[in-house]
């Protein structure tokens, strides 16, 4: 008897712990598009930020997606110089998992001031802008998941490497952690799977610094984006792309990166950053994500992931650069999932 009362008794305290996490998720769902008690709702989620520099005061565009107190995201966009519109592709997935997501143009990109300064892009003066950007939005380990692309994954990664303790979890998306191993990549392996003569002429192009030319771009849209930067034919391509591509900052974007696709070249700034060192001094959770048919090595973005403390690695077999459009069926599961673990406790590394 003493053995089903406490079978009974078990079985009445699972019941009423899942009965309580089932209100939870019930009443996060229930107020995921209830704006009233917020201060943007005027606005419709949107607030400009003011950000303090060494050179002024200028203000960032961001845009809050829905309510969650405990799964907050805050995207980094690509570029450098890029914009939120590459994300845009979120809105068909994380609200239906009533997950809190927050649109964000770094300083320099579409939305937010465009300062002609070239002092002010630094990975450390953008690391300390996404550190002001969290605390202007209430954001802390309780809730703040960092998620980077591309260049935004630089900034993630050199905004957990100095601010960890602010965040609870960060997803590191299409980015090596080596600009070096990044431009290695793009020239003994990308390049040369590309028809010869191909190859061979967009070489002779970036030698000439002949980076405007008409067939410069033509080649490079036909033979190198539509393979490796979102595998779907120009006309494909979501107008969300289009006009994120229409947006970018060439000023930000050629001082930091380069005027070259195939890796990061001349005189940018971010030419030989590298973070591989460093990076086992994180113990936050972390997703990786890697793909296929990126511009970055997904074996270099598999290692990050178990250099890390607590790593878990993404693969998209489908994707390219821009997984999140053309692998949606890979990237979009693996990102909730890794949010949901995260958030019930129940995250375990790779």
């Amino acid at each position: 008897m003493k053995i089903k009362s406490l079978v009974i008794a078990l079985f009445s305290i699972l019941l009423f712990s899942n009965c309580q996490e089932k209100v939870k998720e019930d009443t996060v769902k229930e107020n995921y598009l209830d704006f009233s008690k917020r201060d943007d709702q005027a606005t419709g989620g949107i607030k400009m930020i003011p950000i303090t520099t060494p050179v002024g005061k200028f203000n960032v565009w961001t845009k809050t997606v829905g309510n969650n107190p405990k799964i907050k995201v805050l995207l980094l966009h690509g570029g450098p110089g890029g914009t939120h519109e590459f994300f845009e592709s979120f809105d068909g997935y994380f609200p239906q998992e009533s997950i809190e997501y927050i649109y964000y143009d770094q300083l320099g990109s579409y939305y937010s001031d465009q300062p002609n300064d070239n002092r002010l892009w630094t990975n450390e003066r953008f690391v300390e802008e996404v550190e002001q950007v969290r605390k202007a939005l209430k954001l802390d380990n309780t809730n703040f998941y960092l998620m980077g692309q591309s260049w935004g994954g630089i900034l993630a990664m050199e905004y957990a490497l100095k601010y960890q303790k602010n965040l609870k979890g960060l997803i590191i998306a299409n980015m090596m952690a080596s600009a070096p191993a990044y431009n290695k990549y793009a020239e003994e392996v990308l390049g040369p799977k590309l028809p010869k003569e191909v190859f061979e002429q967009i070489k002779t192009f970036e030698k000439n610094k002949d980076y405007t030319n008409p067939k410069y771009t033509e080649l490079l849209f036909k033979y190198y984006y539509t393979e490796h930067i979102l595998r779907k034919p120009i006309e494909e391509w979501p107008e969300s792309i289009n006009r994120a591509f229409k947006h970018l900052n060439p000023n930000v974007y050629v001082f930091m990166q380069g005027p070259s696709e195939f890796g990061i070249t001349g005189d940018a700034t971010l030419k030989n950053w590298d973070v591989t060192a460093r990076l086992k001094t994180l113990t936050v959770p972390t997703l990786v994500i890697g793909a296929k048919y990126d511009t970055m090595d997904p074996k270099h973005m598999e290692w990050i992931s178990k250099e890390v403390q607590n790593g878990r690695f993404l693969y998209c077999p489908n994707g390219s650069h821009c997984s999140q459009y053309d692998d949606q069926e890979h990237y979009f599961p693996g990102v909730i999932s890794f949010l949901k673990d995260v958030d019930s406790g129940n995250f375990k590394k790779d």
